[in-house]
């Protein structure tokens, strides 16, 4: 494999790490070091490793059988519960991940409304596929159209310059690769009437944001989009993504009327779909808020040891997830920052102390973390800065 890894978010300078095991919020390589999960496979194993609920419903259902042509009732029992929990929701189509889900959305829109590009703000995330990659660099390309986040009068300014050609516009409700940005309500609201003024869908992506509330965040702020993105905790720790909406809207997939052929081998196998229905239900509301707390109470001890080590410091935080900086303030977007050189130096240390960290600053808590974790974690996290210290003089 080039660079040891087929996913370039694993790669940890200088070389990635190989794990051997999870249980809770921790794992363990193969040479036997232990480290306190703080990332969580980027937020998509919102209640850590080998969860027993979890554990125990897959190993039921891979005696039964992992896939087949043909439906399955773990299947429409998951779809029921996203029904239930999102309000602007009546049905879903299962894909593989928020990458396919990303492109499904986009097909959604195409054939709806016979049109060819997209909006969707710079810097912004929602996937690999090269229409939305490009954007995320911060680069325009022939079918994707740019704005910036939170910024109403520049995305209406593109929709009216090229909205007829525009299928869709895409956004988060809380940019998570770009730093955990939260979406304005108004400006939420703002993007969704210019897009259906020009004619074009409005595309909320809570693949991450799912674990923010029990409906998304588009249930706490009021916005009912055209098209929900849907991924990572949905499947409780296996590859899963989904386009959710209204039976109209997908009504195109509809064997008696198709308008678009889509499938895929493994779209809404029963070993996902069991995974994923145990891990939306145990998302209760009340584990929701005291992720949220103990992220608050890491957030503060963070900021406190920073200061005792006289580091600048700053964070980006949305509930149980949060965004370091080693600044002053919190750059405008993540691929703007400046300070690079702490950041990775306080990564590695992080790792040499047992502390699992995103490089990029990023922190996503689980349910199964405990006080005591964060305790520990602030412990681990204060013996990096101790030796960021040491290495740069700072």
């Amino acid at each position: 494999m080039p660079g040891g890894t087929s996913r370039q978010a694993s790669f940890w300078k200088p070389y990635p790490l190989t794990i051997d095991r999870g249980s809770g919020a921790r794992f363990h390589d193969i040479d036997g070091h232990s480290y306190l999960d703080l990332i969580n496979n980027y937020t998509a194993m919102v209640h850590g490793h080998a969860y027993p609920a979890i554990v125990a419903a897959t190993q039921q259902q891979i005696a039964k059988g992992t896939a087949w042509a043909a439906a399955n009732e773990p299947q429409s029992r998951l779809a029921a519960l996203i029904v239930d929990r999102i309000p602007s929701v009546e049905q879903v189509r299962f894909t593989n991940s928020g990458s396919e889900a990303g492109a499904l959305a986009f097909t959604i829109a195409r054939i709806i409304t016979g049109r060819t590009k997209l909006l969707m703000a710079r810097y912004g995330y929602h996937g690999s596929p090269l229409e939305f990659e490009v954007g995320f660099f911060g680069n325009e390309g022939p079918i994707t159209h740019l704005a910036t986040y939170n910024d109403l009068a520049e995305f209406e300014a593109v929709l009216d310059e090229h909205g007829h050609d525009i299928a869709a516009v895409f956004l988060e409700p809380v940019m998570g690769a770009s730093g955990i940005i939260q979406g304005d309500p108004d400006f939420l609201h703002g993007v969704r009437a210019a897009a259906h003024k020009a004619g074009a869908l409005f595309v909320l992506d809570e693949v991450l944001t799912l674990r923010f509330s029990s409906g998304g965040c588009q249930a706490d702020i009021g916005i009912e989009p055209d098209l929900t993105m849907l991924g990572k905790i949905i499947g409780g720790g296996f590859p899963v993504g989904a386009v959710a909406g209204s039976a109209d809207t997908l009504r195109i997939f509809d064997p008696a009327d198709m308008k678009v052929f889509h499938t895929g081998t493994f779209n809404g196998n029963p070993v996902t779909m069991v995974a994923g229905e145990v891990s939306l239900r145990e998302l209760t509301p009340d584990r929701i808020e005291r992720m949220e707390h103990l992220c608050k109470s890491l957030q503060s001890g963070l900021i406190a040891a920073a200061n005792r080590h006289g580091l600048p410091f700053s964070t980006n935080r949305y509930g149980s997830c949060l965004n370091i900086y080693f600044s002053q303030s919190a750059p405008e977007f993540s691929v703007l920052r400046d300070d690079d050189l702490l950041m990775d130096r306080f990564h590695l240390a992080c790792i040499n102390h047992g502390l699992f960290i995103a490089q990029r600053g990023l922190i996503a808590l689980s349910t199964v973390i405990t006080e005591k974790d964060i305790a520990e974690a602030l412990e681990r996290a204060d013996m990096a800065m101790c030796d960021v210290v040491a290495e740069t003089g700072e």
